[in-house]
């Protein structure tokens, strides 16, 4: 008995005995692309349309793939593929109408068992709005400031800088919070970071000697291991440039650090804070980070564009009526992405980055295991969209 239907056994025997035949319709369902209104008659057993409702196949609840799917496994009344996380997914059905965190997570089971689209229209998060006042906080311009000082306009940007730094992944130790003589922002973790915010229209001339003084006050010989940087408004002057070349000081505009964490909010997972440390250059260093976020989009795409050809090749299959499991070998996957993509890969690199996304951790495939690069094979479980 399948578990993908509303019947018990009980209950589906019971119509057996009375009618002795069950003809099955297989419907398929389209979401409108506007919202209508139906008015309400208590005295009558049917609501009707109040005009006459055009509906497009171009927004289906289910993809081709896994109408597919279902349809097949309702026939032949195979056991759901995954009982553990639809009975999990029944359990939180009635938190998710109140608690958003359950949403989400219901949100996500569904688009994992193909019951909705990822392409959904996703809200934004109102937890992340803060994300938005980085540069506006860093690049102030006192004028448009009611009734605020320099000092809190700079406690003001101190205290978001050391949120967009926690937020990142970097470890913010509490000890450091700025003041007079005090040190701005200080990183333990991945490594050690020392970090000066400046607000205001320009970053002093003496910021790179301010920095210099009082990170050595405080951290004594492990200031010349750490990392230095600068986050402040405006285009640095030419001395201020040399000072920080000088000092190994790294010197970025409140924008490119909301940069940073605005793609960190996208994709959670995709900045290597070791990595990044690579980027950061002594001087004025927001082209460098611009690369980085580049550099990694691409990573991402690339990782997005093999998971769309693993569902390609699904596709494929399911049209000629293969069976509803589809698994694919690292050359097939391959073969296809270079017919359609440039550069070229080989087999050993699309070998790791079907390894990479078939991971528990990961999700977007899933892998049959062989006994080495040529035997493993991968098949589909959910999109990675790039906006």
């Amino acid at each position: 008995m399948s578990q993908l239907n509303i019947w018990t056994t009980k209950g589906l025997q019971e119509i057996l005995l009375q009618r002795k035949h069950i003809f099955l319709a297989y419907l398929r369902v389209y979401l409108l692309s506007q919202p209508i209104e139906i008015p309400v008659n208590p005295q009558s057993q049917f609501m009707g349309l109040p005009d006459p409702l055009k509906v497009s196949v171009d927004l289906p609840v289910l993809s081709d793939r896994t109408f597919a799917q279902r349809k097949q496994q309702l026939e032949k009344l195979e056991p759901p593929l995954h009982p553990e996380l639809e009975e999990l997914q029944s359990a939180i059905a009635s938190l998710s109408i109140s608690q958003p965190v359950a949403k989400q997570l219901d949100d996500d089971i569904k688009i994992f068992l193909g019951w909705s689209s990822d392409k959904l229209i996703k809200q934004p998060d109102p937890n992340l709005a803060w994300i938005n006042d980085i540069a506006s906080l860093g690049d102030r311009s006192i004028e448009l400031d009611e009734g605020k000082n320099n000092y809190q306009a700079g406690t003001d940007f101190e205290i978001i800088a050391r949120r967009s730094l926690d937020f990142l992944g970097f470890k913010v130790e509490e000890n450091y919070k700025g003041g007079a003589g005090g040190l701005d922002l200080f990183c333990s973790q991945p490594y050690p970071l020392v970090c000066e915010c400046k607000a205001g229209k320009s970053i002093p001339g003496r910021a790179v000697e301010e920095l210099d003084r009082i990170g050595k006050r405080h951290l004594k010989e492990n200031y010349l291991q750490a990392v230095k940087l600068i986050i402040g408004p405006g285009k640095p002057t030419k001395n201020l440039k040399e000072s920080a070349e000088i000092s190994k000081i790294s010197i970025i505009n409140a924008i490119t650090l909301q940069k940073l964490v605005e793609f960190k909010a996208k994709y959670p997972g995709a900045i290597n804070l070791v990595e990044l440390q690579q980027y950061l250059e002594p001087g004025q260093i927001d082209y460098r980070i611009d690369e980085y976020i580049d550099k990694a989009e691409r990573e991402i795409k690339l990782r997005s564009q093999i998971i769309t050809v693993v569902k390609e090749l699904s596709e494929q299959d399911n049209q000629s009526s293969k069976a509803t499991h589809q698994s694919f070998t690292v050359t097939e996957t391959r073969v296809h992405y270079n017919a359609t993509h440039n550069p070229r890969l080989n087999d050993e690199v699309v070998y790791d980055l079907l390894i990479e996304l078939s991971s528990p951790l990961t999700g977007y495939l899933g892998r049959i295991k062989g006994s080495d690069l040529n035997s493993d094979r991968f098949y589909f479980l959910r999109d990675l969209p790039i906006n």
